[in-house]
C-alpha cells in the first residue's frame, strides 16, 4: 500500500477533473469507467523511483486497480524491471494485457517491454494487430517504436498496411505517429509508402504521418491538397 498512499498524497482535484475529461471516461467513450485521482506522470515516475524494491506481487495489485495512476505506476515499474528480468517481465505483461487499457498506458510501456522483447521476431505483433481489442492493436503498432529506434522499419510499415482499414481514431493516430517516427530514420521510405497508400489512408493517419516532412511542406504527397 506504500505506493498507493504516496500517489494519493500527490492527487489534485483540478487535475483529476481535467484527466477524466481528456481521457474520455464518459459513457460510451473509449475509456468509459476509468478512474483518475489527479497525479501527473512526472509525479508517478518520482513515486516509482522512490520504491525500487516493489515486488511483482505489489505490481500485480497496482495493475489490477481501477485507478488509472496506479496502473500507470505498475507499468513504469515493469519497464524498469524488464532489463533485469526480461522473460519474467514480458510474460507478466502479456498475462495482464487487459489491464493496459488506455492509450497513455500503452504508449509508456509497449516499446520498452513488447518492442524490446520481440525485436527481430515480430510475428506476434502481426497477430495482435488483428485483435478485437483496440488496446492490443495499439500495443502492436506502438511497440515498433523500439524497432524504429534500432533502425528496423519493416514491422512499422507492415503493420501500417495491415491497419489501414482500422475504424478507431486512436489507431489512426498511433499508426500515423509511428510512420512519422519511421520517416525520421528514412524519409524516402515514408514518402514511398505514402505515395502508394495515401488514397486508402484515413485523413488523421496521413496528417500525423506527414508532420515531419519539412522538405515537402507537409503537403508532399497530396491528401486533401
Amino acid at each position: 500500500m506504500r505506493v498507493q498512499k504516496a500517489l494519493a498524497a500527490l492527487a489534485s482535484e483540478e487535475r483529476r477533473l481535467r484527466s477524466q475529461s481528456f481521457f474520455k471516461t464518459g459513457p460510451g467513450q473509449y475509456a468509459e469507467g476509468d478512474i483518475f485521482i489527479g497525479v501527473s506522470l512526472p509525479d508517478i515516475r518520482a513515486v516509482v523511483k522512490e520504491h525500487p524494491e516493489t515486488s511483482f506481487t505489489e505490481i500485480k495489485e497496482l495493475l489490477a486497480s481501477p485507478i488509472h495512476e496506479e496502473r500507470m505506476a505498475a507499468l513504469i515499474f515493469l519497464c524498469k524491471r524488464y532489463p533485469k528480468e526480461p522473460e519474467k517481465t514480458f510474460d507478466f505483461y502479456v498475462k495482464h494485457l487487459e489491464r493496459v487499457n488506455n492509450w497513455d498506458l500503452v504508449d509508456v510501456s509497449a516499446p520498452s517491454i513488447v518492442g524490446a522483447h520481440l525485436f527481430e521476431r515480430e510475428e506476434p505483433l502481426y497477430e495482435w494487430a488483428e485483435s478485437e481489442s483496440l488496446w492490443v492493436r495499439r500495443i502492436a503498432v506502438v511497440a515498433t517504436q523500439y524497432c524504429i529506434r534500432k533502425g528496423r522499419l519493416k514491422p512499422t510499415f507492415k503493420l501500417a498496411r495491415m491497419l489501414l482499414d482500422d475504424k478507431e481514431d486512436l489507431m489512426h493516430k498511433a499508426v500515423g505517429w509511428m510512420l512519422r517516427e519511421a520517416g525520421k530514420k528514412d524519409e524516402q521510405a515514408l514518402i514511398s509508402f505514402l505515395e502508394r497508400y495515401e488514397k486508402k489512408m484515413p485523413r488523421t493517419m496521413f496528417r500525423y504521418a506527414i508532420e515531419r516532412l519539412p522538405s515537402h511542406g507537409g503537403r508532399a504527397v497530396g491528401k486533401g491538397s
